[in-house]
């Protein structure tokens, strides 16, 4: 009788295994992820630079932008200029702490999915 085949786990399997269970659920979306990126190369930017960067409806930005400021990952600043409301955004110390995580988790990930 044949005895059934064993899973065996290779290094690889185990870090790739590592990285995806650090990656932080809140920037696994693209636009998260992007706006987050973004804002680390820069003091502040605006709703619609982000917007317009990230190829995103007003309606769909905000959302993405309202849960990461609703974590902490972004500081929001209102203001008017030239009579007009503006939004500017910042990536707080919080948030580039948690992207640093997710963009070592996504490391990683993909050197765990090297091919021979």
């Amino acid at each position: 009788m044949k005895k059934p085949p064993t899973e065996e786990t290779s290094p690889s399997t185990e870090t790739t295994s590592q990285g995806l269970s650090q990656l932080d659920k809140l920037l696994e979306h693209r636009s998260r992820l992007g706006a987050c990126v973004l804002l680390s190369d820069t003091d502040a930017m605006t709703f619609s630079s982000l917007k317009q960067l990230l190829k995103e409806s007003d309606g769909n930005m905000g959302a993405h932008m309202r849960k990461l400021e609703d974590i902490g990952y972004v500081q929001v600043n209102k203001r008017f200029e030239n009579r007009k409301p503006v939004t500017w955004y910042r990536l707080s110390a919080e948030g580039r702490t948690a992207l640093k995580a997710h963009l070592e988790a996504l490391q990683t990930i993909i050197q765990g999915a090297r091919l021979a």
